[in-house]
């Protein structure tokens, strides 16, 4: 046991024995909470008081309480209810704050709580977060001190400080925005002009497009129905969720306000898909939507409707450390050393919505230095990257372009958005190949599919096994609610748990959770967790596909990974029920049973 592990056991313990003291908890909890922190992989491995208070319902004020006292630190804003005044410091205090500092501190449940020349004092719900000392270093004051306050304190100030309406919508409260139905006939555009008009169709938009952002939702959908009524859904942890409904009013008002407010789309043009992007600025930071537009069949065939879906592009939402990916052990070491060679490629494979993006944009940032030309061919560019070069795709220069001309502008690190077709595939690993990092993704079902699905391509075997680094696939969970998940009786259904893979063992140890549902949450889940399955090219796995000659034999590859220790996705499904973040229905609903 090394110097850090030590001193991390010994305030482990002497915090556990202080809780036990106090008759907080009992030395049996204390046992088995340190037992189930140390089973946890290192690489989402939760603090002890963070499983005292999730797992074991332990009062969280108790336990911080405990901490601060062991700390040193001290406690402020004491009342459960802070007063107007602190209110109003507080946000004078964020309004001198720089915008980015001043959203990850709320973020990490910090505020200011008093401040000098010289001085500031933070308010913390847990002023033991190693991230909120690195934040208020960055803040413009000499000296800083950290306090402890209790979360719900600080919850109340936070909601009290941001607490803004939604001025778009509120137009909308005092408004009737139904209209007499219009008989069924060909787009009148002087017509149409006066019903965008009149409805204040604008304030509906605009207050969907702020409201989307508040609730974080991913992608919002614009659906038209019959006789005049239009659905707006957000997709919310990966389900969509009605969020309005507006009857008497025509679909192709609504659609031709989007139209006039997105860039590179035109409003009249009714019959042809169109891609194009709105920006915003909403609660001080910069906000960039996607718009995608398609035309669509409707019960009135004589209209010309059309489907939108919008995805929303938040910054504050990228992972820039790959620690937060919450990569298992195993799949978190191969990943590491994957993306740590010199040249070679990494694959990330899944189907839409996965999360690929955010794991591509999390390792490229973990790769990123002033000393390499990393550029970056995506289309379309969803995240911006700082230290990358994004190169720009257009009418002027495709895609294919892009790709041919690469090679031509120096990299050191290529992200390929997405391997496409044989041409694609042919200079990513040509990239790969020629000492080049290179990362990209593929529409497959698992990580050894991916192989497969290179060699249908036209890939040959050997420049397969020369040029991946690792295929990893991945999915997305959604994340049970902490407040309201419920244990599962023991007496409960065994036959999907085993149908996932589990064993009676397996069964009898495990506490399985169902999702409840509360007002913090959205139907018992709040958030999602990935599950991963990280296919790393070892000599062995390298020989067996440059010998494969007709035929790439997927389910030995599979196998061999295996035996290795690499999880599958429903291996990987099931640690995740294990450690109670998930449910067996979640896990059943996206993967495939293992070979």
């Amino acid at each position: 046991m090394n110097n850090v592990q030590k001193n991390t056991f010994y305030v482990r313990r002497r915090l556990g024995e202080a809780l036990v003291e106090k008759g907080i908890i009992d030395d049996n909890q204390l046992d088995s909470a340190i037992k189930q922190h140390q089973s946890e992989p290192i690489s989402i491995r939760r603090r002890l008081s963070t499983i005292l208070v999730d797992d074991y319902k332990i009062d969280r004020h108790e336990v911080m309480k405990t901490i601060t006292n062991l700390y040193a630190f001290r406690e402020v804003i004491t009342s459960d209810e802070p007063s107007e005044k602190l209110i109003e410091s507080v946000r004078k205090l964020m309004d001198d704050l720089p915008d980015e500092v001043a959203d990850e501190l709320i973020a990490h449940k910090s505020v200011p709580f008093k401040a000098t020349k010289d001085q500031i004092i933070l308010a913390c719900a847990d002023p033991t977060d190693p991230q909120i000392s690195i934040l208020a270093s960055e803040l413009p004051y000499k000296l800083y001190e950290l306090t402890y306050c209790k979360l719900d304190t600080v919850d109340k100030i936070i909601t009290k400080v941001y607490d803004q309406r939604n001025e778009f919508l509120k137009l909308l409260d005092d408004m009737d925005l139904e209209e007499p139905e219009m008989p069924m006939q060909e787009v009148d555009e002087e017509e149409l002009d006066a019903e965008i008009n009149k409805s204040m169709l604008n304030s509906l938009i605009e207050g969907m497009l702020v409201e989307a952002v508040r609730k974080g939702a991913s992608d919002i959908h614009i659906i038209p129905g019959k006789k005049n009524v239009t659905d707006i859904l957000f997709r919310l942890d990966g389900r969509l969720r009605v969020w309005h409904s507006q009857p008497g009013v025509k679909p192709e008002a609504l659609a031709a306000v989007v139209k006039d407010k997105a860039l590179n789309i035109d409003r009249f043009e009714r019959d042809s898909s169109q891609d194009g992007y709105i920006q915003r600025r909403i609660d001080n930071t910069n906000i960039r939507y996607r718009v995608s537009i398609m035309p669509m069949v409707g019960e009135e065939y004589n209209r010309k409707l059309e489907s939108i879906v919008i995805r929303v592009l938040d910054d504050r939402k990228v992972i820039t450390d790959l620690e937060k990916l919450g990569l298992q052990e195993k799949a978190s070491i191969d990943f590491n050393k994957a993306i740590r060679k010199p040249s070679g490629i990494v694959i990330i494979t899944g189907p839409t919505g996965s999360g690929k993006s955010t794991t591509l944009v999390a390792a490229l940032h973990a790769v990123i230095s002033p000393e390499f030309n990393v550029l970056t061919i995506e289309e379309p560019v969803e995240y911006l990257i700082k230290g990358a070069r994004q190169l720009k795709i257009s009418e002027s220069m495709t895609f294919d372009m892009a790709m041919r001309g690469i090679l031509r502008h120096d990299p050191d690190i290529v992200l390929v958005g997405e391997i496409r077709d044989l041409k694609t595939a042919e200079i990513a690993i040509k990239l790969a190949n020629t000492g080049h990092l290179t990362f990209s993704t593929l529409h497959t079902n698992d990580a050894p599919s991916a192989v497969a699905r290179l060699f249908k391509m036209g890939v040959e075997p050997f420049l397969i096994a020369n040029a991946i680094n690792l295929v990893m696939a991945q999915r997305l969970v959604r994340r049970l609610c902490n407040e309201c998940k419920r244990p599962l009786d023991k007496k409960l259904n065994y036959e999907p748990l085993i149908n996932l893979g589990f064993s009676d063992n397996d069964i009898w140890e495990t506490t399985f959770y169902e999702a409840v549902g509360c007002d913090k949450c959205n139907r018992g889940y709040k958030g999602r967790v990935a599950i991963f399955e990280a296919l790393y090219f070892d000599k062995v796995l390298q020989r067996m596909i440059f010998a494969a000659g007709d035929e790439i034999d997927e389910d030995a590859i599979r196998q061999h990974a295996i035996d290795q220790g690499m999880l599958t996705l429903r291996a990987s499904g099931r640690l995740r029920i294990k450690n109670g973040l998930t449910t067996m229905e979640e896990v059943l609903a996206i993967t495939l049973e293992d070979a």
